[in-house]
């Protein structure tokens, strides 16, 4: 297939690339600027220039493909509910352009999304059930399917390498900053991973493989508890672990406050049976410990 791929230099998109070319695919990779150009091009896929706000890049990429894989966001988390909108009209571009054919689009989610109650693994049949701004990512997509387009749902966890690891790169800058890696409470609750490798495949076979309307749990680890987290961010930056009341959240944490204390397993078990996907790259913390802190 010739799959467009949006976010196709990013942290995740990338290895999509990688993974969509090496199974035989062709890739046509949007792109914003001449480095992410000249990166795609030495990947061997091919360059189309644009971003999530130029609407038409979006719908000529979207007709000119087989199949699409939209993996962008803009990651600005000071105008969160603007950007979330940004991607509600950039998923709502996409699935038109791709309307009355047999072309699947897969929209990128998260597994938060999916949970019921703090604490409760989140399964696929979930339907989003928070108020949170990204939840607009999968009301487009709702939106889509009920124009008849064809489209399905990726939601990921912490997606990880060595480098970089989803909302943990977060807790690591604001480790140094504060001087301490701090946790809520006992630190029990959990937040689900998965390696980017993995994460990557699971895109490739939800396209090749997937069935319109479902969501895919991206999840290796239904739960890494913060703790634990916390505890290796503190040995790799040699600063104090702390434990961090309610009351003291919203000053240490900042706009990750919301999700500090979040509790939001998630379960993948109808991913791997419906796909045949089996994770096997390394976990969470074995990642935070080959990390270079310094």
């Amino acid at each position: 297939m010739r799959v467009f791929v949006t976010g196709a230099t990013g942290f995740i998109g990338s290895v999509v690339v990688k993974e969509l070319m090496g199974a035989g695919h062709q890739v046509l990779g949007l792109t914003r600027s001449d480095a992410g150009a000249k990166s795609l091009a030495a990947a061997g896929a091919q360059v189309h220039r644009g971003d999530l706000t130029d609407l038409e890049s979006l719908r000529s990429g979207a007709a000119a493909s087989d199949g699409v894989i939209h993996t962008a966001f803009v990651h600005d988390f000071s105008r969160f509910q603007e950007v979330c909108e940004i991607d509600r009209r950039a998923i709502e571009t996409l699935g038109a352009a791709l309307s009355g054919s047999e072309r699947l689009l897969i929209v990128t989610s998260g597994t938060g999304l999916g949970n019921l109650a703090p604490g409760q693994l989140a399964l696929e049949e979930n339907g989003p059930t928070s108020a949170i701004p990204r939840v607009a990512s999968e009301q487009a997509a709702a939106s889509v399917a009920a124009r008849g387009g064809r489209v399905a749902v990726v939601r990921l966890p912490q997606v990880h390498d060595p480098v970089k690891q989803g909302l943990v790169t977060y807790l690591v800058a604001l480790a140094r900053e504060k001087g301490a890696s701090a946790y809520v409470g006992d630190g029990r609750n959990r937040w689900p991973a998965v390696h980017v490798t993995d994460c990557a495949r699971l895109y490739r076979l939800a396209l090749e493989k997937g069935t319109p309307g479902a969501r895919y749990n991206a999840v290796d680890e239904e739960g890494v508890a913060l703790r634990d987290i916390a505890e290796v961010l503190g040995r790799g930056l040699k600063v104090p672990v702390i434990s961090k009341s309610p009351e003291e959240v919203a000053a240490h944490f900042g706009w990750l406050a919301h999700f500090a204390g979040a509790d939001v397993p998630a379960s993948s078990r109808r991913t791997r049976e419906e796909l045949g996907w089996k994770p096997t790259g390394p976990g969470l913390i074995s990642d935070l410990e080959q990390m270079r802190f310094f």
